[in-house]
């Protein structure tokens, strides 16, 4: 009796988007950007308090009042505004590798071994429901006012959404997949290695977007103290003096850049994963 093999399935790339469609999408951006502007202005010059609505052409002026040196002043706080973001991405990146390498390994360790689940599984949900002021005081206590409270802030923000995804997503493996490996000899942790965690990297990828995220909505938390120079930093000490337009400067900086690192998050995503969502 013989057994005849089927080929192996070929993932085909993606059909490209229609020039038409990729248009049509450019074009209700750009008009929903309009729109927002044309709110924008109406709500500013309705209010006609600045410090409550500043119009665009305020938080324009703040742009270029921050990013050159004017009257002997340079930038805000004596940074430029490229600086200020500059120390706050770096702060993030750090923060936002250790939480998602610690959350990797954790929830690797939380699929696979059922006792420590049963152990862990608690915390990380506690964790993950505190808010980041609640837990960034302690840190100061511990650690003083330098950066090291920010990346402990950072790093613990941005592990549970990694945890939580990458154990899901390990309990989630295919069975049939599981059970063929071990009858080829394969360990449990070489099943893990070949097989779990390949099956397991589209909702990785997930909490990785997630968590670098959450460490991004915390960077304000973590530079209110001793934070300039940083974006939050900026952020918190124009707020302190009621500069509503510098802080809408900070908040779309904060917004924009974020953009750019999901974007490049997604690419990545793509490049890695790229069965994710083809048959």
């Amino acid at each position: 009796m013989t057994t005849t093999l089927s080929p192996p399935a070929v993932v085909r790339p993606a059909a490209p988007v229609p020039r038409s469609d990729r248009r049509r999408r450019i074009a209700l951006r750009v008009l929903a950007l309009v729109i927002l502007y044309g709110l924008w202005e109406v709500a500013a010059r309705t209010t006609r308090n600045p410090t409550f609505i500043p119009s665009a052409g305020a938080v324009w002026h703040q742009l270029i009042q921050t990013s050159t040196v004017h009257d002997g002043v340079r930038g805000y706080s004596g940074h430029l505004l490229i600086e200020h973001l500059g120390v706050s991405l770096r702060r993030i990146l750090i923060g936002s590798v250790i939480g998602v390498a610690g959350g990797l390994v954790l929830g690797v360790l939380m699929g696979v071994v059922s006792w420590l689940r049963v152990v862990t599984e608690p915390v990380v949900t506690f964790v993950r429901a505190l808010p980041p002021l609640a837990y960034f005081s302690l840190f100061i206590i511990w650690f003083g006012i330098d950066e090291t409270p920010k990346l402990w802030l950072l790093s613990i923000a941005a592990l549970p959404p990694v945890a939580v995804a990458t154990a899901a997503a390990v309990q989630g493996a295919p069975t049939g997949l599981v059970e063929a490996a071990r009858a080829l000899g394969a360990g449990r942790w070489a099943v893990v290695r070949d097989v779990t965690l390949p099956n397991a990297l589209p909702e990785i990828f997930t909490g990785v977007r997630l968590a670098v995220g959450m460490a991004y909505s915390s960077v304000v938390a973590a530079e209110t103290i001793n934070g300039v120079p940083g974006i939050g930093g900026m952020v918190r000490d124009a707020q302190r003096y009621s500069q509503t337009d510098v802080v809408v400067l900070g908040l779309f900086a904060i917004g924009l850049s974020g953009l750019l690192i999901d974007a490049l998050l997604r690419t990545a995503e793509n490049r890695l994963i790229p069965w994710r969502g083809r048959a």
